[in-house]
């Protein structure tokens, strides 16, 4: 099956565009917008990290612009139904699209989706990056990583990982976090962060590197073993970072973000560009980010539309030495 390549001039183009949006004056469309609901369109169904994240920013974004924002879920196929509706729809900011690294970043390079990430869409803003923690399930006789790595060595191919999908973001990354660490342990998919980690709690698999397992860990329920981003958790001060570790190689990236449609006019995306660093030095709505398993990590256009061709890069390599492929 053909993949995605995305148009990375037409990238370039982005990062000019979404730069020069925050210097051009507002012209008479911003003046009159909006002036009616805004439909924010959200990749994945109800329940999920990205919807939390969606519902907080759609009711800080109403308070900023003075109309209501209606979240609409719009999941399947990997996320990508809701990322094509967006990228067809009229670009006069009434249609928005709030969608996740593995959209953007881990689908393209797996199969061919009809919408080109680079070119049909536009960044705005990066609102959140995953708290996602390597867990375990209490019956391993482990405590640590380096004991968990151990004690997978000296029972190659005995160990099962589970992941919210076959070439889900969390997929990828563990695989990359397996081969890092040099350890034979199994892949089981399920169909979503919720079963997966019911999977985990029920001893059906043996580790899972999510954002659903930190709840647990602080009740006893999971032990941590490390967390997988660039900084600790405030939430669990004492577990060490894989770079820490000595796996620094692992890039964990995990973001949910606002888009809007590739044509999107620079005076509209500057409109929503202010809004949500209005947002941003607002404590209760920092505060609520929180609670939906995110780190509030505010990027502007420019500066999200060159992370998000990094992530592409980065997956897409990892995908390819791994041999990772989509679900059949």
């Amino acid at each position: 099956m053909r993949l995605v390549r995305c148009d990375w001039a037409a990238f370039g183009a982005w990062i000019v565009a979404a730069a020069l949006a925050t210097c051009v004056p507002c012209a008479t469309a911003s003046a009159a917008f909006p002036d009616r609901p805004i439909r924010l369109i959200v990749s994945f169904p109800p329940g999920g990290p990205s919807d939390a994240v969606a519902r907080v920013l759609a009711e800080g974004l109403g308070q900023k612009v003075g109309v209501p924002v209606v979240v609409e879920n719009q999941g399947g196929a990997a996320g990508t139904i809701a990322a094509g509706m967006v990228a067809r729809a009229a670009p006069d900011g009434y249609t928005m699209l709030v969608s996740a690294t593995a959209v953007f970043a881990v689908v393209p390079n797996l199969r061919k989706v009809d919408f080109d990430p680079a070119r049909d869409l536009v960044p705005i803003a990066r609102i959140g990056e995953s708290l996602r923690v390597l867990a375990v399930n209490p019956r391993l006789p482990v405590k640590t990583l380096p004991e968990f790595i151990t004690y997978a060595k000296d029972n190659p191919g005995k160990l099962n990982y589970g992941s919210s999908g076959q070439g889900s973001t969390v997929h990828v990354l563990t695989e990359a976090f397996r081969h890092a660490a040099g350890i034979n342990i199994v892949h089981i998919p399920y169909r979503g962060a919720g079963p997966s980690l019911t999977g985990l709690l029920a001893g059906d698999v043996d580790i899972l590197m999510d954002t659903v397992v930190v709840p647990h860990i602080q009740g006893g329920r999971l032990i941590g073993l490390a967390a997988a981003g660039e900084e600790r958790l405030p939430e669990l001060p004492d577990l060490p970072t894989l770079a820490e570790l000595g796996l620094s190689s692992v890039r964990t990236s995990g973001w949910t973000a606002l888009f809007g449609p590739a044509k999107l006019p620079p005076d509209l995306v500057e409109i929503y560009t202010r809004a949500v660093e209005a947002l941003f030095r607002d404590e209760a709505f920092l505060k609520r980010i929180v609670t939906t398993g995110s780190k509030p990590a505010l990027l502007g256009p420019a500066a999200f539309a060159d992370h998000v061709r990094k992530d592409y890069e980065y997956f897409g390599n990892v995908i390819r030495e791994l041999g990772i492929k989509a679900q059949e």
